[in-house]
């Protein structure tokens, strides 16, 4: 008996010096600084505009990412790749506000760190993950600040500012004392009132959040843990100015990005204080890095690559980025960015990037910028926002900050293009990105289980044959056609989809899919109904389509509906006969569908558009 006691001592000590031995004596404290909807526009970042001291000071103290990025540039998706380590599209929870479940084994970071012995914290905002199976009180102490914690123990705090979020700016007015600032507006917006006054207010707006992280910077050197505790400033994605927010661009996925090490942590530093680091960044890099720093092993599901700490990997090529439903509107981008060149792909090319957005439509310059354009006051470049997307787009980062000159085809550029257009192929691939499913097919497949192991399954989703089928649908390419009709045909749903999908994007040039497309009108796949009606609209066959579109009114999924409404607004003028009728009965029930049905019932009650269809 008492040699098992001994043995099992023996045990239990040798536990607890491999748990010793895996974390470090002395770990560091990390504080999260986090604004919303910021691009880098501050003083440090050389932003002429920008009054912002505070930051500027942790920035001259610590060292700043000039290319670090968001994988999302809406809030919620880009929250739970920080909180998860992976990306929101390889979760199925890149639509947002969607909140699918995820795999139990995929845990929020701050779990993991509280496993070792971390206290963590949040008492700014956001536990906005994007997904509903997450436990508050295993993954965050409490909401307070570090005050809470046992003596000596290390701890994680996140403090989230909303001065900057974009609904700061809803319902504003003009303010004429900013009108008279010298600001230089983006070439694509035009220079209306609303628009000058809301940018500037915006960069007011940044001043009062600079002084809110300095108020938490004071207040942690006051409680002297400024020595022992890394301290990161950035933003959760790009800015709130029209096509920046939900845009695949710099302006929606451009983040700031300063770290400053306590004096006990500089060994953990990139560089001396002061250091402006080239280095790529992704939101997908943090959580690994963070892990690492604090001795806390990384768990093999994550996507990133850590930038910090004991196990830095060699600096990324590219990073990634997507977008999908935006609240109530569909859209689907990717893009990858490496140090020069940003490549979009837009898989709903024949949408428009100005769709409306309830939400986006409360900023006085979003109403300002399609009033302009309705009435023909703007220029070209100005104009783009507001009519169809091409299928790919590249641009030139060092020759083009606004991003408005697209290389995709000049001949000079097409080495890039191929090798990016290849490498977001493979990223997808590698990644088993969940957006080439429709969303309510993405649920259905997963029924029993979540998406992400719906999306591993080969048999349930044959990635590499759906995404060649979303390629081919969504280029243009008359040629396609015979392949598009064959697939028409195929037993897999969203095959079906995509073909149909091809049809809209070619609108008149699919006419030869009029005798086809009726089949699908009777698919076991809502959306695929739903693309197949929509097609009909297009080449002519707009009764009959539009009695299909308002069958899908009636299904029993709201997401269903909502993908329907959005077939009704892009079909503009041939959709005023279901609009018409709906308006005495406009589809609601959700908030979204109440979005949709206020906007459609009101549509042509509006100056019409100029005509942007292909």
């Amino acid at each position: 008996m008492i040699i098992r006691i001994a043995s099992l001592l023996v045990f239990v000590l040798a536990i607890f010096a491999q748990s010793a031995q895996a974390q470090p004596a002395h770990r560091p404290n990390f504080l999260w600084i986090v604004s919303e909807d910021n691009d880098p526009f501050l003083g440090c970042y050389g932003d002429a505009h920008a009054r912002t001291p505070n930051l500027d000071k942790l920035a001259a103290d610590g060292v700043q990412y000039l290319n670090a990025f968001a994988n999302a540039p809406v809030c919620a998706p880009s929250r739970c790749t920080l909180i998860t380590g992976m990306y929101a599209s390889s979760l199925g929870t890149m639509h947002m506000r969607s909140q699918y479940q995820i795999p139990q084994d995929v845990r929020p970071f701050t779990q993991l760190l509280r496993e070792a012995g971390y206290y963590c914290t949040n008492p700014g905002k956001k536990t906005d993950f994007n997904f509903s199976n997450w436990q508050p009180r295993k993954t965050y102490d409490g909401q307070g600040d570090w005050s809470g914690r046992k003596s000596g123990q290390p701890f994680f705090c996140v403090y989230n500012f909303m001065t900057t979020h974009e609904s700061c700016l809803h319902g504003s007015t003009v303010h004429e004392e900013y009108l008279k600032e010298d600001f230089q507006l983006p070439p694509y917006h035009p220079d209306t009132p609303e628009i000058r006054s809301n940018w500037v207010e915006y960069y007011h707006k940044i001043t009062r959040m600079d002084e809110q992280a300095g108020d938490v910077i004071r207040r942690l050197e006051a409680d002297g843990l400024a020595d022992d505790t890394i301290v990161f400033y950035f933003s959760d994605h790009g800015g709130i100015l029209p096509r920046s927010k939900r845009f695949c661009y710099d302006s929606g996925l451009h983040v700031p990005l300063i770290i400053r090490f306590g004096k006990n942590f500089q060994n953990l530093s990139p560089g001396p204080a002061g250091s402006r680091l080239d280095r790529l960044v992704s939101f997908i890099d943090i959580t690994p890095s963070i892990l690492g720093m604090a001795g806390v092993a990384v768990p093999s599901y994550m996507q990133g690559e850590p930038f910090l700490g004991p196990n830095v990997a060699q600096p990324r090529q590219y990073t990634y980025g997507f977008r999908n439903r935006m609240d109530e509107t569909y859209d689907m981008m990717r893009t990858i960015r490496d140090k020069q060149f940003r490549y979009v792909r837009n898989y709903m090319p024949h949408r428009i990037y100005g769709e409306h957005l309830n939400y986006l439509w409360l900023m006085p310059a979003t109403v300002s910028w399609e009033r302009e354009f309705r009435a023909g006051r703007c220029n070209e470049l100005q104009s783009v926002f507001w009519n169809e997307k091409p299928s790919e787009e590249l641009y030139d980062e060092l020759a083009d900050h606004y991003e408005i000159h697209n290389l995709a085809e000049d001949p000079r550029y097409e080495n890039a293009l191929k090798r990016l257009r290849q490498a977001l192929h493979e990223h997808l691939l590698k990644t088993r990105d969940t957006g080439f499913l429709p969303e309510t097919e993405m649920v259905r497949r997963a029924a029993g289980g979540t998406i992400r192991q719906m999306a591993v399954d080969e048999n349930r989703y044959p990635l590499a044959k759906i995404l060649e089928a979303a390629e081919v649908a969504t280029r243009r390419d008359p040629t396609d056609m015979p392949q598009l009709l064959a697939w028409m045909k195929d037993s897999d749903p969203a095959m079906r989809y995509w073909a149909a999908m091809g049809c809209c994007v070619r609108k008149q040039g699919a006419a030869a899919a009029a005798s086809s497309l009726p089949s699908l009108l009777n698919d076991p796949s809502p959306p695929v109904r739903i693309m197949a009606a929509e097609s009909l609209c297009w080449i002519g066959h707009s009764e009959q389509g539009l009695a299909a579109l308002m069958d899908c009114l009636s299904l029993p999924d709201p997401m269903d509906k909502v993908l329907a409404c959005n077939s009704l607004d892009a079909l503009g003028e041939i959709a005023k006969p279901a609009i018409e009728k709906i308006k005495a009965n406009p589809p609601h029930g959700t908030e979204y569908l109440d979005h949709l049905g206020t906007w459609l019932s009101t549509k042509f009650d509006r100056p019409a558009p100029l005509d942007t269809r292909r």
